[in-house]
């Protein structure tokens, strides 16, 4: 969903920092080689990410949804020496273009990738985690959140992207639409968690913020 004007979203991606060659690779990789490359996280976003991880300094961030490694890369930017960020992919055969940047990044040895069902591999991980990025099957948000948010440490960051859903979060859903109402839902159950401080901010499809208290 785009709601700036195409100017002013280039306009925007070009008054930010700029992407690394790796990143502009990464991402014409995509585009060319990848179904709905649209999933990317892309410039603009990738750059909010790096922010908010570089701010943080986290030791440990946890990513539902690696897609094909542009978001991991972004916020693998912020880790603190000897940080690790460990990344969940259910689709195995985005894997090699995965490796193939991570390996050619400087955070080859930070980034541990994971192959499966995100609700059966987070139980496993034993870290507490500083940074959380949800950016995975929709239509299991929720049990995301709930899995995550014990492994999170008070001040840390749950992000989940998506949260707008094209504008149809505003809308009646229609009858067909599984994942609209539990967007919704979602949404509103979050802004009034008290386990939460939360903002949705209107950056790109949504991203919502949930400080840990």
């Amino acid at each position: 969903m785009h709601f700036l004007s195409q100017d002013l979203e280039d306009y925007i991606a070009g008054n930010s920092e700029p992407e690394s060659e790796l990143l502009q690779a990464l991402s014409r990789e995509t585009h060319l080689k990848v179904l709905r490359p649209r999933m990317i996280t892309g410039h603009h976003q990738g750059r909010v990410l790096s922010l908010i991880s570089n701010l943080m300094a986290p030791e440990n961030i946890l990513e539902i949804g690696t897609y094909t490694g542009y978001s991991a890369l972004c916020l693998a930017e912020g880790l603190a020496p000897g940080g690790r960020l460990q990344t969940i992919e259910m689709n195995p055969e985005l894997a090699t273009i995965q490796q193939k940047y991570f390996g050619q990044s400087p955070y080859a040895a930070q980034i541990i990738s994971h192959l499966g069902a995100a609700l059966d591999i987070i139980p496993t991980l034993p870290e507490t985690f500083d940074l959380v990025f949800i950016d995975a099957e929709k239509r299991e948000y929720p049990e995301y959140f709930e899995a995550v948010l014990p492994k999170v440490r008070p001040g840390g960051l749950i992000l989940l992207d998506n949260v707008l859903w094209s504008g149809k979060v505003v809308d009646e859903p229609q009858a067909k639409d599984p994942v609209t109402p539990i967007l919704q839902e979602l949404n509103q159950k979050l802004a009034m968690d008290p386990r939460v401080q939360t903002v949705l901010l209107p950056i790109r499809d949504g991203l919502t913020a949930c400080r840990v208290r």
